[in-house]
Formats: C-alpha cells, structure tokens, sequence
C-alpha cells in the first residue's frame, strides 16, 4: 500500500475547495454571485416584509409587499396588456407619497379582489393614509399576471389577507408561491411549449449601507436567459424538452403573443432616502433587468409592470460615500435580472408544465 505525500494530500485538498466554490458552481448551472448579494431578498431593506398564500392544488395565489411605516411609492408600467391598480396615485404630480403595500396576485383581472384583504388586514392595525376622525385609507397599489389557463381558482379578498398576515421580515420563499404559483415562460408557440415560472427575489448590499433589492413575478411570454452567459434558462421547448430560444424563433417566424396573457410584475424596495420623482426613475431603470432576462419583453402581450417603494433610512450626504438616484437605479435593474432568474430556477414544474430543474440538459449559446 502507498500514502500520498503530504504536498499531494494539500493539493487534493486545494481541488476540493476550488470544486465547491461558488464560481464552479456557477460553471456548471448554479448561480454564482457577488459577495455584496444578500440571501434575505427583498427583505434585506428594513422595514419591509413579504407574506405568499397560495390555494392548494389551485396553482394561483398572492404576494403581499408590506412597507411597515409607509414607503415613497412609484411605479413604471411597460406592457401593452397591464393588469394594475391605483397606479396613477403614484404620480408625482398627485398628492399621496407613500405606499403602505403592494399587492401581486394570479387570476388576471380578477385576482385584483386580492387587494381588498389586505386594505382591511392594515386597517385593522391604523396604517394607512389619514383622514380625520381617526380613519385611515390604506394605500396599496397592485398588479396582477394572467394565470387562468393553468389555476383552478381565483384570488379574493381572503388570499391577500392571509397573505399580508403571513408577511414575514425573514428570508422570502421562492418559485411556485403565492402570485408564482401558476406563473408560466417560454409561450411564443403557446402553452404547449412553455414551461414553469415563479417568484424570485434578490438583493444588493453595499458596505456604505446601501441595500437594493427586487422581488420579480415571472409571467412572461418571451424565454428567460441568462445575462451573464446569453443562455437561455428556461423558455420554448422543443422535441425533448429541448430549449429552441426566442432570439432565433422571432428571426424566423412572424409570432405575436396572444394579448393580455402574459406578465412580467414586481418590486424593487430600497433603503434609500429618494423623492416620489427620484423613486419613479428608480422604477423605469429597473425595467431594464427585464429586458436583459427575458427575450422578448414589453410586448404588446405582456403587462409588465415594476414598482418602486423608498424606505428612507439613508440618506445621501454631500460629504459622505453616500449613494445616488443612477447608482440606485443601476443596482435595481440587476437585483430585477437576478430575481427572474431565481424565479425560474426556483421554481417547480406542473402537469404539461416542466420547470427547469426538469430539463435534459443546459441550453446552447446562441451564437
């Protein structure tokens, strides 16, 4: 019998370690992430709590956003097909700043109803927006994907007040949860084709203190790639569940999504101190963590919409390291990417409805 040596022993030892860091891991299809990334989600930002509930066996659901104090509140919509509420109050021009919620729900149209549990869940507690008399009026803006063809139920009022009672300042759950559940990818050849979306959530943190962080329903018609490597994720499959990639279907085929059945919806929540103006543009930068992820998006099918919501604990200070609206902005647009792919990633398949941990095998580069 033979022993190692001790410098073979080390080297081994050195293989092992390289093997389970996160940049092999990421070689091989896991995510691999800075070190300024938190686990936590949305809820990295303080003051901010996430709550799902989702009907069993129905593959619908929601997801409420609960801003403990009030948020700065905004929204940027760029879909053809939204499904949304109280998002012109969110103007700048108009006179409530602040958000108590966000409500994201299956059941299209109908899972607005959603919203109405979670005014009564806040107002039961005095948050909301004063009116004298001791009344509050709870604000809480929503948006809503089209799930109808996969869920067996549609969300009310008691979704979204289990969900808001439910809400937690813990690590966010992830994949088919609450509005996720019946959230589907990949239909520019119709459901046939598609496959599984979901919840995702991620989060920036800098050591000025500086915390951004998105939570992403992903509903989308178009494929879901990877902007670190132009892979595609997840999206159309073809024979064997192989992955055919929009970017070469749409060069190809003259394809227009069936309208109003897809949706790309979220929010994006920091801790830094902005105005309704400066959280608005926040918003519109964070879309495009949308466009780098999903191919295509802002179609005339889809409602994608992205809020924004500014808890205010830090502020930027002339002579401090501090932060700016673009910095903000910028890191938005990539907790938003981050968050898509989670989604997907998360996320676990249904009946004719593969997810991608189901696939064969990773989709090849598209050039």
């Amino acid at each position: 019998m033979t022993f190692a040596s001790e410098g073979t022993v080390a080297a081994l030892i050195l293989l092992l370690v390289a093997a389970a860091s996160p940049c092999a891991r990421g070689q091989s299809g896991a995510e691999s992430r800075p070190d300024s990334e938190t686990r936590a989600g949305l809820t990295s930002v303080p003051g901010i709590r996430v709550g799902h509930y989702g009907y069993p066996g129905a593959a619908t659901g929601c997801t409420v956003i609960l801003a403990d104090g009030g948020a700065i509140g905004a929204v940027d919509v760029r879909g053809g097909a939204p499904g949304t509420v109280e998002t012109d109050l969110l103007n700048p021009v108009n006179m409530v700043q602040e958000v108590n919620a966000v409500v994201l729900a299956g059941g299209s149209a109908y899972g607005l109803a959603a919203r109405e549990g979670v005014m009564r869940h806040l107002e039961e507690r005095g948050e909301g927006f004063a009116v004298g008399s001791g009344m509050v009026v709870p604000i809480v803006p929503g948006a809503v994907i089209f799930d109808l063809r996969v869920a067996t139920a549609r969300p009310g009022p008691e979704c979204g007040r289990r969900a808001a009672a439910a809400a937690t300042d813990g690590v966010v759950a992830e994949g088919s949860v609450g509005a996720g559940a019946g959230a589907t990818v990949g239909k520019l050849r119709g459901m046939e084709s598609a496959m599984k979306g979901g919840v995702g959530t991620a989060a920036i943190a800098l050591e000025g203190g500086l915390v951004v962080a998105a939570l992403v329903v992903v509903n989308a018609v178009g494929d879901i790639v990877d902007p670190a490597t132009g892979r595609v994720v997840a999206g159309v499959r073809g024979a064997g569940d192989r992955l055919v990639d929009a970017r070469r279907i749409l060069r190809e085929e003259a394809v227009e999504p069936s309208p109003g059945r897809n949706t790309t919806i979220g929010v994006v929540a920091t801790n830094a101190r902005l105005t309704q103006a400066e959280a608005t543009k926040v918003a519109q930068m964070a879309q495009d963590g949308i466009a780098r992820a999903i191919v295509p998006s802002h179609t005339p099918g889809d409602g994608d919409a992205l809020f924004a919501l500014a808890t205010g604990g830090l502020a930027a200070e002339r002579d401090s390291d501090g932060f700016s609206v673009s910095q903000v902005g910028a890191l938005a647009a990539e907790a938003v990417a981050d968050a898509i792919l989670r989604a997907v990633r998360k996320a676990r398949g249904l009946p004719g409805l593969p997810a991608v941990r189901d696939l064969p095998s990773p989709s090849p580069p598209f050039r």
